[in-house]
C-alpha cells in the first residue's frame, strides 16, 4: 500500500480491490493490478503511474522532440531534439548558458517547455514534476544540490524513497547507504547534517540518492568533479555495468576526455540550439571544443618560468577545528611567494575548506599562525584580512561569492562599497559603482544583458568571471582561489586559467585549491596534497606525475623523485626557475 498515494489511496480505501491488491502474489506487478482496479472504476490508468513511485517502466527509447523554452526574451532551448536508447551513455556538452541544464530540468519535470513533447517507448508522456519523472524511471543529480541543509544525509534520502518505513526511516536508509557505499566506494556518514558537509560530500549524497532510487535513466551533471582519478575510473566501471544491463545515462561534463572515454554518443548545444551530434569514436577533443564555442580552444596554456618573488604568505603549524567537533586541519605549514601559484590538491572534505576559511578570516584557528608579508593576521576578521590585501574566490560561488537577488553592479562592489570612491558617508555613490561594474564586465568579458540584471540570472561561468574580476581589480597581494573553474565550460575555464597566469606574471601570489589535477599541473609551480587534514607532502610540479598525485589524494605515499615512502619535506621544490 505504500506505493499508492493521494487520490488513488482515497478512492481505494475499504474496497474489495484493495484487499486483493494488498494480498497479491509477490510476482504480480502492482502497476498491472492497480490499472485493472482503475479501469473498473473509470479512472485513467495514467493516474496510477503518476502516484506510484515504485512503478519503474523499462525505458527502451526516450525522445525529446522539438523542445523550446524561453525566459522573457532569452531563448534557452530552441527546437532541440534528443534521443537516447537502452544501454546508451549520451554525453551532453555546451558552454555555460547553452541550455543544457534547462533541457534536463524539462526532462526531470522541474520546468515546463513552451513547446515540444517527450516520448518514452514511442508514447507521449506528461512530466509535470520530479515525482512524475521518478515514476517513469528518470533520476537526476543536479550541479547545484537539491538538499535540505538542516536535515541529515539519511533524512534527505528517506524523503525521496517510497518504500521507507513510517517509523525510523533513517535506520532503514542507513542500511541502504552502507550497501551502496560498499558497492560504489562513496563513503558517507548517514547521521551528518548536510550543512556540515563540503561541496564535494554533498554531491556524493546526490549521486547516492539517485542510485538508491534505482532509476532506469540517470542524468548526471558533472558527477566526477569531486573524485580522484582512481575513483573516477571506478565510477566509469559502474556506468559501463549499468549500460551493459540496459540502463541509460545522460552524462553532462565539461571534461572532454571524460566524454570521449565513457560516452557512446555526444550532443553539443550552443546558444540553446543543437550545434552538432556525433559518435564519440568519430571525433576528437578539438572538434568537440570547436562545436561548443565556435572557435579553436588552446588546451595547453604555457606557464613561463619566473624568478621567485618576495615571501607573501606563511602558514605555521595551523590547527583548525571543523563543524563536527573534530580537528579538520592538523598542523599544516607552507609558504607562498610572489610570481607563484601554489596548488593544494585533494578530494573534497579533507580539510581544504577549513584551511581556506582560516586564512581568509572566515573561521578561527585553535593553534598555529598565519602571516601575511611578515605580519600576524591569525584569526583576524574577514574584513581585516581583505583590507590587508587578500582576495578570495570561494568554493561555492552561489552561496558565498554573490548575493543572488542583488543586481550585477551591486555584486561588483560587495567588498569595496565602503571605499571613498563608492561611498559618501551615509550614501552610496551609485554613479561610481555603475561605472566600476561596467569596467569589470568589459575587461573580464562577462556576458550580461545589462548591469541592472539580477546576478542570479547569469550562467555559472559569467558569475565566476564577475567574482574573479571583483577580487583581482582591487590590486591584492594574495589571491586565494578555491575551485575557480568548477562546473565551467572549456571556454570559461580557459579564460579563468589565463587570468590566473597573467596575475602570476604581474607578481601576484596565488593559492589555488582544486580537485582538477589537469588544472593543478597546468597552473601550479608547486603542489601540496591534502589528506585527512594533513599535507601528504609538497613537491615541484616538474617532479610530480598525475598518477602519484592521485595516489596521494587517496592517502598513499608513492615514491617521487627517489623520495621513498616518507612524506615530502615542506621546502621541497620551492625553487622556481
Amino acid at each position: 500500500m505504500r506505493t499508492v498515494e493521494g487520490a488513488v489511496l482515497h478512492f481505494a480505501v475499504r474496497s474489495r480491490e484493495v484487499r486483493r491488491f494488498a494480498a497479491r502474489p509477490r510476482g504480480v506487478r502492482s502497476g498491472r493490478l492497480l490499472a485493472t482496479i482503475m479501469n473498473r472504476r473509470g479512472i485513467a490508468t495514467s493516474t496510477v503511474v503518476r502516484y506510484s513511485q515504485n512503478i519503474m517502466p523499462k525505458i527502451d527509447l526516450l525522445e525529446m522532440i522539438d523542445i523550446s523554452k524561453s525566459f522573457h526574451t532569452i531563448r534557452a532551448n530552441q527546437r532541440v531534439n534528443l534521443r537516447i536508447g537502452s544501454g546508451e551513455i549520451l554525453g551532453l556538452l555546451g558552454e555555460n548558458g547553452a541550455g543544457k541544464t534547462t533541457l534536463m530540468n524539462i526532462l526531470y519535470g522541474l520546468i515546463a517547455p513552451d513547446s515540444g513533447e517527450i516520448r518514452i517507448n514511442g508514447q507521449p508522456v506528461g512530466i509535470q514534476s520530479p515525482r512524475d519523472a521518478i515514476g517513469l524511471g528518470i533520476g537526476m543529480v543536479h550541479q547545484h544540490f537539491m538538499l535540505i541543509e538542516n536535515h541529515t544525509v539519511a533524512e534527505n534520502i528517506a524523503l525521496g524513497l517510497s518504500d521507507a518505513p513510517f517509523l525510523s526511516p533513517s535506520r532503514h536508509v542507513a542500511r541502504r547507504l552502507s550497501e551502496f557505499g560498499e558497492r560504489f566506494g562513496l563513503k558517507i556518514n548517514p547521521q551528518e547534517r548536510i550543512w556540515q558537509l563540503s561541496a564535494g560530500e554533498q554531491q556524493r549524497v546526490e549521486i547516492v540518492k539517485a542510485l538508491v532510487k534505482g532509476a532506469d535513466l540517470l542524468i548526471l551533471d558533472e558527477p566526477t568533479s569531486v573524485l580522484t582519478p582512481q575513483e573516477t575510473e571506478q565510477l566509469f566501471v559502474i556506468l559501463r555495468r549499468m549500460s551493459a544491463e540496459g540502463h541509460s545515462v545522460i552524462f553532462i561534463s565539461h571534461k572532454l576526455e571524460e566524454i570521449l572515454s565513457i560516452c557512446h554518443r555526444v550532443m553539443v548545444l550552443r546558444k540553446g540550439e543543437v550545434a552538432g551530434k556525433a559518435e564519440t569514436k568519430d571525433v576528437d577533443k578539438r572538434e568537440l571544443a570547436r562545436m561548443m564555442v565556435g572557435r579553436e580552444i588552446i588546451f595547453r596554456i604555457e606557464r613561463p618560468a619566473l624568478k621567485r618573488g618576495e615571501l607573501v604568505l606563511e602558514v605555521r603549524e595551523l590547527v583548525v577545528p571543523g563543524d563536527r567537533q573534530q580537528v579538520a586541519v592538523r598542523g599544516v605549514g607552507f609558504q607562498v611567494f610572489g610570481n607563484e601559484i601554489f596548488g593544494i590538491a585533494g578530494v573534497s572534505g579533507n580539510g581544504q575548506r577549513e584551511l581556506v576559511e582560516a586564512i581568509t578570516g572566515l573561521r578561527r584557528a585553535s593553534e598555529g599562525e598565519v602571516l601575511l608579508g611578515g605580519q600576524d593576521i591569525t584569526n583576524a576578521t574577514a574584513r581585516v584580512v581583505a583590507s590587508r590585501g587578500i582576495s578570495h574566490v570561494p568554493e561555492e560561488r552561489i552561496r558565498f561569492g554573490i548575493v543572488p537577488n542583488l543586481f550585477v553592479y551591486e555584486n561588483a562592489v560587495l567588498k569595496q562599497h565602503r571605499q571613498r570612491l563608492f561611498s559618501r558617508v551615509l550614501f552610496l555613490n551609485f554613479g561610481s559603482i555603475r561605472k566600476y561594474a561596467s569596467a569589470i564586465i568589459e575587461r573580464f568579458n562577462v556576458s550580461v544583458p545589462t548591469i541592472d540584471t539580477p546576478v542570479k540570472n547569469l550562467s555559472g561561468g559569467n558569475i565566476q568571471k564577475l567574482i574573479l574580476g571583483r577580487e583581482i581589480s582591487g590590486q591584492p597581494v594574495l589571491l586565494v582561489a578555491a575551485h575557480p573553474t568548477y562546473g565551467l565550460d572549456v571556454g570559461a575555464t580557459e579564460y579563468i586559467r589565463r587570468q590566473l597566469l597573467e596575475k602570476r606574471g604581474e607578481g601576484l601570489a596565488v593559492l589555488l585549491v582544486s580537485e582538477d589535477l589537469e588544472e593543478i599541473f597546468e597552473l601550479c609551480d608547486r603542489i601540496a596534497v591534502m589528506y585527512e587534514g594533513r599535507f601528504m607532502g609538497i613537491v615541484s610540479t616538474a617532479q610530480a606525475t598525475m598518477e602519484n598525485i592521485g595516489l596521494m589524494m587517496a592517502g598513499s605515499m608513492p615514491e617521487i623523485a627517489g623520495g621513498g615512502a616518507d612524506p615530502i619535506p615542506a621546502d621541497a621544490g620551492r625553487g622556481l626557475e
